[in-house]
């Protein structure tokens, strides 16, 4: 037998040639949208760094030195962590309905000190870490058969469930797409998402009537704004007359009229893509939808290239997620979507959402660094 033979089809890089390995263009592309953050952030408090610029840069320096821990962490150790990380994130939600702290009418956040937690954000990456394990340990025949699908569809639903309890919309929705993408980069047949949909569709006017009246009120504005102005349709046709106003290069930096006269409600998180708009103009909007597609576009290729399942679903999974938020709530800001308080990743104000973030980051890092480990379905080096 040769040298050639007896070596092992894939190692484990050691931890110098890990950090070699970081995709550091990666790490500046999320250096340069959560920079964009800051400065949007700055404009909205009228040219200070208090309340919300400053705390921003920490929680980002903080979430960046985690990436790269994350990013060094053998790839299956994240894999048998897996499920012990969606289990405590299910902890966490049912700790919410216990102990959560209420504000704008829901009960989502838990007080530990340090920030406010909430941890739906948490799960949205949890849940796809949990499920890349759970498809990683079945092969496309098993993916096939129907009553197979039943553990991961509880894993999608029980998370959902209790997120729409707290009341939250629009992450149990979004949490819902999450694992829908998953189950499709995973393989499952496009009849059965055929079936899914038609018994959702089917339920829309069971489901109307169990809706709180904020959230039916929610979905009338969106297809009617302008029913109610100076009400339920305030901050959306606020939200359009900012972008509108921008023109192709903006007013200028810190002199959107909108945002700082106080027209634009909640402008440091869910409208923030707003202040972008009315001060950069198109050309600033387009610019950091265009830094969100590159790093979509980065995840993709290091899903493609990774030689394990876990890998490539997780990477996969965490980039859909992102596309997610950007499309969420760049869609709601204009009027496209109905608006359900989706923040704009990494650039709206929120500790929760900027670490769970750059969490899910160091995740698809770590598959870039292990790319070429070969796991089998339980979880060890080399193949079935």
């Amino acid at each position: 037998m040769s040298m050639l033979e007896r070596q092992p089809r894939a190692t484990t890089p050691l931890l110098l040639d890990r950090i070699w390995q970081i995709s550091w263009p990666l790490v500046l592309l999320l250096t340069a949208i959560a920079g964009i953050g800051f400065a949007l952030l700055y404009s909205a408090a009228g040219g200070s760094f208090q309340p919300w610029a400053q705390k921003q840069m920490l929680r980002f320096a903080l979430g960046l030195t985690g990436l790269i821990l994350v990013a060094l962490v053998d790839l299956r150790i994240w894999l048998r962590l897996a499920y012990v990380i969606y289990a405590v994130a299910l902890v966490l939600l049912v700790a919410v309905e216990v102990r959560g702290e209420i504000g704008m009418g829901a009960q989502r956040w838990i007080d530990v000190g340090l920030l406010q937690l909430q941890p739906s954000e948490v799960m949205k990456i949890a849940l796809v870490l949990a499920l890349a394990r759970y498809f990683h340990g079945l092969d496309l025949d098993d993916i096939g058969r129907p009553v197979l699908l039943i553990v991961p569809a509880a894993l999608v639903l029980a998370p959902a469930a209790l997120v729409l309890k707290q009341p939250d919309l629009g992450t149990a929705l979004m949490l819902g797409a999450c694992g829908g993408v998953m189950f499709f980069i995973a393989g499952v047949r496009m009849w059965k998402f055929a079936v899914v949909l038609a018994g959702l569709a089917a339920m829309v006017p069971v489901a109307w009537e169990f809706l709180r009246d904020y959230q039916k009120k929610r979905v009338l504005t969106f297809l009617n704004p302008e029913a109610d102005p100076l009400g339920a349709g305030y901050h959306i046709i606020q939200s359009k007359i900012a972008l509108g106003s921008g023109g192709l290069f903006g007013k200028g930096y810190l002199l959107g009229s909108q945002t700082h006269l106080n027209f634009l409600p909640e402008k440091q998180t869910d409208f923030i893509f707003t202040i972008l708009a009315e001060e950069w103009g198109l050309v600033g909007g387009l610019v950091l939808l265009g830094l969100y597609m590159l790093v979509i576009l980065y995840g993709i290729l290091i899903a493609l290239r990774s030689q394990n399942q876990f890998g490539r679903l997780l990477a996969m999974g965490v980039s859909s997620t992102l596309f997610l938020y950007a499309f969420i709530n760049c869609g709601m800001v204009m009027g496209l979507l109905p608006v359900v308080g989706v923040p704009l990743a990494l650039v709206s104000f929120g500790g929760t959402a900027m670490l769970t973030i750059l969490f899910g980051m160091g995740l698809v890092m770590a598959v870039y660094v292990h790319r070429d480990m070969e796991l089998n379905r339980q979880g060890e080096i080399g193949t079935d």
